[in-house]
């Protein structure tokens, strides 16, 4: 026999079906952690230790192919992407000198995770434009540019770039704490593959016949100290300025009495200066990429593809020590 329900009790069931459906879609479109990385760098660091959280939006601020932003200026856009966003992850140590009030104006609840703030044996140059290592976490203040600085190009070294990974995935499990083990497995996984690079590129600098280069800025101090390598001139050594032709000369003559292999440009400068410079001091020249920017589009293997990329270039360059050439 078909029951028939009352009029009343049939508007009390649709009602809780609404209901539980309604429910069910807020259940099901939870707000996805929004997260705003600066630089290419940082970018691509960020993507290792978010690699399979759901719910989460990685974007970048700055084009992939910018390189040191410097004298960079916010733009509208950035302002919207800003106030969009949950996390913004910088390089820190004054690198996003361009960052200041606009930020707090355009999202006052906005998470900052400096990426730098776990860096250890942080190089200090007169000449850079980032601020005071002491005051790294107050990246939004201009500091006196001839007041001994910070260098920002952290990301230039794989051994700095591991411990990057930690403090990134640190401070994303602080606003995502459903993430945090995966963030956490994440960056060890990543510094692991960093360290061993490390490691490869540390035995390379000892086989070099000649360790001593000539260097577009100060973005390889890190890595030119994990190797072993010594820079003894930079073309760009006074907040990005590029040398008068005297200047030239002068480093010429300085690259040949400290007994420099070669002068190597970036590819995200151009190389007339370098090809210059290593014409008077009768020097090779070559390119070596500190990965400051990129392809928009790229595989999460960039990053080492590139630094052997470089160590390649390094050897092909300045030459491998006689007794290593023969060594098992």
């Amino acid at each position: 026999m078909k029951t028939i329900l009352p009029p009343v009790l049939l508007m009390v069931g649709c009602v809780a079906s609404l209901a539980l459906a309604v429910a069910g879609g807020v259940m099901a479109a939870q707000p996805e952690t929004r997260v705003l990385c600066t630089t290419f760098p940082v970018y691509q660091i960020a993507r290792q230790v978010t690699r399979g959280r759901e719910g989460l939006r990685l974007e970048r601020m700055l084009p992939a192919n910018l390189g040191c932003p410097h004298d960079y200026m916010l733009t509208p856009q950035d302002i919207r992407k800003i106030a969009d966003a949950d996390v913004l992850i910088v390089n820190g140590l004054g690198l996003e000198e361009f960052l200041g009030a606009p930020v707090r104006r355009a999202n006052p609840a906005i998470r900052i995770v400096d990426s730098s703030a776990g860096a250890t044996n942080v190089i200090r140059s007169a000449h850079s434009h980032a601020h005071a290592h002491e005051h790294r976490r107050r990246w939004w203040q201009r500091r006196h540019r001839h007041e001994p600085s910070a260098n920002p190009h952290l990301f230039a070294s794989p051994r700095q770039t591991a411990i990057l990974a930690a403090t990134i995935a640190a401070g994303l499990a602080e606003a995502d704490p459903d993430g945090a083990a995966l963030y956490a497995r994440n960056a060890r996984a990543y510094a692991e593959t960093m360290n061993a690079l490390a490691d490869d590129m540390a035995e390379l600098g000892r086989t070099l016949a000649n360790n001593r280069i000539v260097v577009q800025h100060g973005a390889f101090d890190y890595l030119a100290r994990d190797m072993g390598l010594e820079i003894v001139a930079a073309i760009q050594a006074h907040g990005g300025r590029d040398p008068a032709a005297a200047e030239i000369l002068r480093l010429a003559q300085a690259a040949r009495e400290k007994g420099a292999g070669a002068v190597f440009s970036e590819p995200q400068y151009p190389d007339r200066l370098a090809q210059t410079l290593a014409r008077e001091a009768g020097l090779p020249h070559a390119v070596l990429d500190p990965v400051a920017t990129g392809p928009a589009n790229v595989g999460p293997e960039y990053y080492e593809t590139v630094m052997r990329r470089n160590m390649a270039t390094l050897k092909a360059t300045l030459g491998v020590r006689a007794e290593t050439e023969t060594a098992p």
